[in-house]
């Protein structure tokens, strides 16, 4: 973070400080909630979680080297106290970001978010320093610490934004308020608290109704209800994706053996070819999208093409492909899935396996409402469709589902196999598995179905396992 004095930051977030004895003392580290994170010169944040207050941390973190606590009652150390410590924690982002000047990136979207923020990241520090939202920390509490480690170096600062409710991303955009906005795809996710795609769509759209005259949208042109944001903004608006309308396109699409893909990158000021060393087409339309920003910014269009080719994968569990000594490869996807994601890596899981024996081991998408049946039944039947080899549901009801669906898809009722929990998967896999043979794991994070891909990298560690 920027260097601040305590008295200063009283002041921003309206709070009193308590035994503090000299108010000029700067935080010059960074601003945490995590104890373990604690360096010299931090803020400490203090939040009561369901099982353990961070207030009970106090005297520790200060021992550690935190200048003071950002609380909601005096702990007996230097604190900041205030009425509402997530409200404080807002205020000073808002204070920080407002005090650097730096180039906000907000993006949101059902499915993808991680991955394109990742990407623009990669594209955009290859031309000035930039601080990103690292994983998927990008609610009320994870946004504003990511705003805060921002620096005076910082030229551009990228931050995802999730929602679970209209007024989510409203509330985030006012700490943060981008210049640009991105908005990637309406989908499926999180559609049973939303109550229906129109819904998503309205609280998405909120991204791009605060952004300024001299800001930019950048629209999917191949989503219409995305598209149809266009209305709702009075910012530059920029569309991408694959039809001749949009301004950054992808011709020639194509994937390599190795399920990588390959096109041409077309944008307003010129073309370059790109080879990803990501894993399935759907990061075409992430790379598009980060193509747009960087082309707003000024980046040329080899520079983003060199920077997109270049670009690998920063958060864990995200389609991160590792082979084994004996040639099995393992692709774990698990962080998270809904219905587009899931599609997306079968596709992909389809492309990178073939002349290969192929293995999907696939759980819960949650928070479908309704629409569960529906939607796991429709990705139990799409494995059979690409002619996965054999589909491995895990888990209770709605892997029943998705083991259903593959069934009345099939041919031989082979195809498929419903397991009752993780270690059940890893058991037959471990009996069942052979050399040059492919695992995709996925599900919703819940699941924890990345303890199956664990499992198997350990199995096949005899020797040192060569990741990809």
């Amino acid at each position: 973070m920027i260097a601040l004095s305590l008295a200063e930051i009283a002041s921003v977030v309206g709070g009193q400080t308590y035994d503090i004895p000299d108010p000029a003392v700067q935080v010059t580290g960074p601003v945490v909630r995590d104890s373990r994170e604690v360096e010299s010169g931090s803020l400490f944040v203090a939040f009561v979680g369901e099982r353990v207050d961070g207030h009970d941390f106090a005297t520790a973190v200060v021992d550690a080297g935190a200048v003071a606590v950002l609380a909601s009652r005096p702990v007996g150390v230097p604190a900041i106290v205030v009425d509402d410590v997530q409200r404080a924690l807002g205020a000073l982002a808002r204070h920080v970001v407002e005090r650097l000047g730096a180039t906000l990136v907000a993006l949101t979207g059902s499915a993808g978010k991680t991955s394109t923020k990742d990407l623009i990241a990669q594209v955009l520090r290859r031309k000035a320093p930039t601080v990103f939202t690292p994983g998927s920390l990008n609610n009320e509490i994870g946004l504003p610490l990511t705003a805060l480690s921002a620096t005076e170096e910082t030229k551009f600062l990228v931050l995802e934004m999730g929602a679970r409710g209209i007024g989510h991303i409203r509330y985030l955009t006012d700490l943060t308020p981008p210049r640009i906005g991105l908005v990637l795809n309406v989908g499926t996710a999180h559609i049973g608290e939303f109550g229906g795609r129109e819904q998503i769509a309205q609280a998405k759209g909120e991204l791009v109704e605060g952004l300024p005259e001299n800001g930019a949208a950048i629209l999917n042109g191949d989503d219409p209800l995305v598209r149809a944001m266009a209305s709702r903004t009075k910012a530059k608006v920029i569309l991408f994706g694959e039809s001749d309308e949009a301004d950054v396109r992808a011709e020639n699409v194509r994937l390599t053996d190795s399920g990588q893909p390959s096109f041409r990158l077309h944008t307003p000021s010129g073309c370059s070819d790109v080879t990803m060393r990501l894993y399935g087409e759907h990061h075409v339309s992430n790379a598009l999208a980060a193509a747009a920003v960087a082309h707003e910014l000024g980046m040329s269009a080899d520079e983003i093409a060199l920077g997109l080719s270049e670009a690998g994968s920063l958060s864990r569990w995200r389609m991160e492909v590792t082979e084994r000594p004996d040639g099995v490869t393992v692709v774990n996807d698990a962080y998270n899935a809904n219905p587009e994601s899931m599609r997306a890596a079968l596709r992909a899981l389809a492309a990178m396996g073939k002349g290969r024996r192929t293995w999907a081991v696939l759980g819960q998408m949650a928070e479908l409402g309704d629409e569960a049946l529906a939607e796991h039944d429709a990705v139990g039947r799409l494995a059979v469709r690409l002619n996965v080899s054999k589909l491995v549901a895990v888990g209770g009801r709605e892997a029943s589902w998705l083991q259903l669906g593959a069934y009345n898809e099939g041919s031989w009722g082979e195809e498929s196999v419903h397991v009752s929990d993780a270690q059940a998967a890893v058991d037959l896999l471990r009996s069942e598995l052979r050399p040059g043979d492919v695992v995709l794991v996925k599900a919703s994070r819940s699941v924890g179905l990345e303890s199956v891909a664990q499992a198997l990298l350990e199995t096949g560690a005899e020797g040192e396992v060569a990741a990809r």
